[in-house]
């Protein structure tokens, strides 16, 4: 895999370095590799523009979906006959996050599904000679957290970089504390098949508050070629040698949907590239080999079952992307499940993609994503209205700008659109949101309405108005709402101003609304850490200890509901996943604290006892 064909883009959205580096690894783990269980997901009963709840119960949604794909009757019969359920969790406070059965004492499993769930005398009954009987004392237990969107193949790979962030994840504080990182690596690890690889740094909190430049890296070495990915992944920094590697000097032009960025007043690149402008390394990035790659995307999956997740997403998958996690669901290496989405940039890439598909070995395609715009932190997501200050160089009218035309946007939803495949769009900035809605509502009235669930992916500044669209053409949003945490006081004092910044990732908008919608940390972006992110939601806490916008607070038992059975329902798994019910996978996560009960600063500090996916367990602390 060339790291170049990841880079950018390919990265997915936002995206791309562990923020919390030093997190990401967890304290001990169970990997306990699996192979098929039966997938096939049954049809949905939910309508578009689903709601979601005001407590445990969903408003306007039914009841109770349908039951999985495994013969629920065959598997009470085998348990009740012969040698009972596998496994007997008692003893536990069990939020279910399924309407009929919204809490209980004790969950039975057998053949990686949940055969019942209630109080411990009840469940009792399916235990025989061959049972489990473990005793949670008191612990809580929910359904396995699925991933409303991230990237799992770059989570790993940048397990293979120089880490660049700033404290407390890393020593990225000054642009002379990433210099000295990068020196510190050469010495004692060496370089990566001749280049230096470093990632994760942030302007917004450098002392210096700028991007690092190729000056900065020449400072490094001169003899050997550098490049750093921003903590984005929407802007990278080169040495010299490594612009030369590329082909990039005062005489290349600025590619489309990029930018390269010049010394002031010249046409002299200062190392800097934005969005598309990554894609000019392509053909001189190093490649990581295939059984490295293999390791540290088993580290990635680690780290996201640390924090309770079982189904996790690929959202922006390349080429080579997709053959690494073919390759290693082949060689059983999936302990999660993955849902990839290829990213298109052209329609003519549509008949080269894989249709959806149902699991193979724990990995399933899932639909397409494109990527509309950058990140507002990076300042290049596409606006409506000009940012409080602009990037250097750039008029105060300055509203980012698109990376793909709307003449391709509309040719590719169309696309997806006419093979019912579900497409994900990457919309940081509102003008990005309308440029998606507007090829939705095209493609929606040449092929009808239908239960597509087209997702807009981040959806950080969309408005009053698009959210009325978006519920009436089925789109459901997923927030980005770690941002609050990481970004909230950029976004306020250098990015929006107040009043656009409150609004960042409207959760509350969208729940008057009654709309179904996810959120998620964009890891490896923010790290997959779930408690953080339930923190951000229910708080909207900045690193200053600032409330943004307290008015989008949502409650902890719909932030957990947009984590389980709404990420469920993104995915088109509501039947299978998303809620501990009888007869769906025995998907599920043991926790510390009840996230119901307990002070909401004290969120974030939950810790993760115990997943189990498909009744086994991939993860113990």
């Amino acid at each position: 895999m060339s790291l170049c064909r990841g880079i950018g883009h390919r990265f997915g959205c936002a995206c791309c370095a562990p923020y919390l580096w030093s997190l990401n690894g967890p304290q001990s783990g169970v990997a306990t590799r699996r192979g098929v269980l039966g997938a096939a997901l049954a049809g949905s009963a939910l309508a578009l523009g689903a709601s979601v709840t005001d407590g445990p119960d969903r408003k306007g949604r039914a009841a109770r979906s349908a039951v999985g794909a495994l013969p629920l009757g065959v598997l009470l019969a085998q348990a009740q006959a012969g040698a009972g359920a596998d496994r007997i969790y008692r003893n536990a406070r069990i939020t279910t996050m399924d309407r009929d059965t919204p809490a209980g004492q004790a969950v039975a499993v057998g053949s990686g599904r949940i055969l019942a769930v209630g109080n411990d005398d009840t469940v009792a009954g399916l235990a025989g000679s061959g049972t489990e009987i473990i005793d949670l004392d008191g612990l809580t237990m929910l359904p396995g957290l699925v991933d409303g969107h991230g990237h799992v193949a770059n989570a790993g790979l940048y397990h293979g970089f120089v880490n660049l962030q700033p404290s407390p994840a890393g020593p990225g504080n000054s642009i002379g504390a990433i210099q000295e990182s990068l020196r510190t690596h050469r010495e004692h690890d060496g370089l990566f098949d001749d280049w230096l690889l470093g990632a994760g740094y942030d302007e917004s909190l450098l002392a210096e508050h700028r991007h690092v430049t190729r000056d900065d890296l020449d400072a490094v070495a001169q003899d050997v070629p550098i490049f750093v990915w921003h903590v984005s992944g929407h802007f990278g920094a080169a040495n010299s040698l490594a612009l030369r590697l590329a082909g990039i000097d005062s005489a290349t032009d600025d590619p489309p949907g990029g930018i390269i960025r010049r010394r002031a007043g010249t046409r002299e690149p200062d190392g800097v590239v934005e969005e598309h402008g990554l894609y000019l390394f392509r053909d001189c990035m190093p490649h990581f080999d295939g059984d490295r790659l293999l390791d540290l995307l088993d580290r990635a999956q680690e780290s996201y079952a640390r924090w309770g997740i079982t189904t996790a997403q690929d959202g922006a998958s390349s080429a080579d992307e997709v053959a690494l996690l073919q390759r290693a669901a082949a060689a059983d290496r999936l302990d999660l499940d993955i849902v990839a989405y290829p990213m298109v940039l052209d329609p003519a890439e549509l008949y080269g993609l894989t249709a959806p598909e149902g699991y193979s070995n724990a990995l399933r395609i899932g639909g397409a994503k494109l990527v509309l715009d950058g990140s507002p932190q990076g300042k290049t997501a596409w606006m409506s209205e000009p940012y409080l200050s602009p990037p250097e160089g750039w008029p105060e009218d300055y509203v980012g700008y698109p990376l793909l035309e709307d003449e391709v946007v509309d040719a590719l939803v169309d696309g997806l659109y006419a093979r019912g495949w579900q497409v994900l769009a990457h919309c940081n900035g509102d003008r990005s949101g309308d440029q998606f809605l507007d090829a939705v509502e095209k493609a929606t009235a040449k092929y009808g309405l239908a239960d597509r669930r087209p997702v807009m992916i981040h959806a950080q500044t969309v408005r009053e108005d698009q959210l009325d669209r978006m519920q009436r053409l089925g789109v459901m949003p997923s927030f980005f709402v770690a941002h609050t945490f990481y970004w909230g006081d950029w976004h306020r004092d250098a990015v929006f101003g107040p009043d656009r910044a409150h609004r960042i990732s409207p959760t509350q908008s969208a729940l008057d609304r009654k709309m179904a919608f996810t959120i998620h940390n964009d890891s490896p972006v923010v790290p997959s850490d779930s408690w953080r992110l339930l923190w951000s939601a229910v708080n909207r806490e900045t690193r200053s200890g600032q409330v943004l916008g307290p008015d989008q607070r949502i409650d902890v038992p719909t932030a957990l509901h947009a984590m389980t059975l709404d990420g469920a329902f993104q995915h088109f798994e509501e039947a299978d996943k998303g809620s501990i019910t009888p007869g769906k996978r025995a998907d599920l996560v043991v926790l510390s604290d009840d996230p119901a009960s307990l002070p909401h600063d004290l969120l974030k500090d939950i810790v993760v006892v115990e997943t189990i996916k498909d009744g086994r367990t991939i993860y113990r602390h």
